[in-house]
């Protein structure tokens, strides 16, 4: 059975779910602010008991990350993603997330191919771009204000 591409377009917008882009954008900014709240909260917290400002916010940082790396390995992360949308793309969790969750979903197929490999599927692009483009700012930092 063949079928025209307008006919299946057609019959895959009328398939397709509706979405309710004004809730969704509400859903995204509160869980994306709750994370940020909880961030704060989190650097708040550090400095209270004592550690500097500077310190607060590392501490801050690798507790987000871990408990996204967490709720990724628990399978709540998904879950946040279902209701929150966008809003757990939060830099910092996203990330964790996009290195945590392919690192998961392939550890049956051993620590060097499955785990180490997948790991950074997502991640390693990023590392990657991320470390040349401040090389590259830095050599121009350099030339320029040297």
């Amino acid at each position: 059975m063949e079928i025209s591409n307008q006919a299946y377009k057609k019959l895959a917008d009328t398939l397709a779910p509706r979405s309710n882009t004004p809730v969704n954008c509400l859903k995204a900014f509160a869980l994306g602010g709750g994370v940020c709240v909880l961030g704060q909260g989190l650097r708040s917290l550090y400095q209270s008991m004592g550690a500097e400002p500077e310190t607060a916010g590392r501490l801050c940082s690798v507790s987000l990350i871990f408990l996204s790396a967490l709720l990724t390995g628990l399978g709540l992360y998904d879950d946040l993603a279902k209701h929150g949308g966008a809003g757990t793309l939060v830099p910092i969790t996203g990330f964790a997330n996009a290195v945590a969750a392919p690192a998961i979903e392939f550890k049956t197929e051993g620590w060097v191919t499955g785990l180490a490999v997948k790991m950074f599927t997502i991640a390693g692009p990023v590392i990657v771009y991320g470390t040349l483009s401040a090389v590259l700012y830095g050599l121009i930092y350099w030339a320029f204000a040297g």
